[in-house]
């Protein structure tokens, strides 16, 4: 049996080959279990590992790592794979695969194909809730996405939170969730520029405040800055194309979309220039003169919020 790992979600993946391996192991024993560097061996390595009987056990299993890397494996891999025994169970895992390649159309027609990608908002807030229960807990809905707004999109993250938030209380709660987690800078960065463009400049600057209490460096708020009204732009430029097509084509969460599309609704494209023209000006300016680039920042946001 032959079994493919791969997209962009590693949490998935990596727990997909850690329960794969597991169950192999609790069977056949950890000396059955070989893993090869698909990228830096060598291709009669790589042949052993795959058609070699096993040692002291009925099966093995072999964990190839990114073969598709290796020029050598890629030339030869159909003779490879098609030639291992039935007494070798094999995992390859592959986090990022070329469609157009022949290798690829291999992989997904003749091997036990599984495709991890990342869970955009809803898929995490749901994730989390199962999970809890699972684990002998409970957290509703509306207090996973809270969960979700909080720490970000990153799923080992989120798994940590969670086992943290379990070990203190088996029912998660959302005080439980202020108490325990901190937000995630780029999160409360889109949160400055919801309550700027609100026109609340006291929360906006509020916002800037705990940003800084929090080692936030004034070149890391421009960046994130920078990359929610890159997000603006692209929702602002995007003519017809629904949050679905958008996301694709630019590579970006749909729930980031979502979120922004607000804020995109009313703005006007001449008034995003300028924001993005101000805050270059800040950040040229920080680089070159001796500006406080704290003062400066606050003066773009109280600008923004008051229109």
């Amino acid at each position: 049996m032959i079994v493919t790992l791969t997209g962009e979600n590693s949490y998935g993946l990596q727990a997909q080959l850690s329960k794969l391996m597991d169950a192999f192991v609790a069977e056949h024993g950890e000396l059955a279990v070989e893993r090869v560097d698909g990228e830096e061996a060598e291709l009669a390595r790589i042949s052993e590992a795959l058609t070699g009987l096993p040692f002291l056990a009925s099966k093995k299993m072999v964990i190839l790592h990114s073969p598709s890397k290796n020029k050598q494996f890629v030339e030869s891999f159909e003779q490879l794979l098609t030639g291992v025994p039935e007494t070798t169970e094999v995992i390859i895992v592959e986090p990022k695969l070329d469609k157009r390649l022949s290798y690829y159309k291999f992989l997904k027609s003749k091997t036990d194909f599984r495709e991890f990608a990342e869970l955009d908002h809803d898929g995490l807030a749901g994730w989390l809730v199962d999970t809890a229960k699972r684990d002998g807990g409970s957290l509703s809905s509306s207090d996973a996405r809270y969960l979700v707004e909080r720490v970000g999109l990153n799923q080992q993250l989120l798994s940590n939170e969670l086992e943290k938030l379990l070990l203190y209380n088996k029912q998660i709660s959302r005080q439980s969730i202020d108490l325990l987690t901190e937000p995630t800078p780029q999160s409360t960065i889109f949160q400055l520029l919801e309550a700027a463009f609100a026109g609340n400049a006291r929360k906006a600057l509020a916002i800037y405040g705990e940003q800084r209490a929090l080692k936030v460096e004034p070149p890391q708020i421009i960046a994130m800055l920078a990359w929610q009204l890159h997000v603006l732009a692209i929702i602002k430029t995007a003519g017809e194309r629904d949050t679905n097509q958008i996301a694709r084509e630019a590579r970006i969460n749909p729930y980031v979309l979502g979120k922004s599309q607000r804020i995109a609704r009313n703005l006007s494209l001449t008034q995003l220039k300028k924001l993005v023209s101000d805050l270059l000006k800040i950040d040229t300016a920080s680089k070159r003169t001796g500006i406080d680039t704290d003062e400066a920042l606050q003066h773009y946001l109280l600008v923004l919020a008051n229109g």
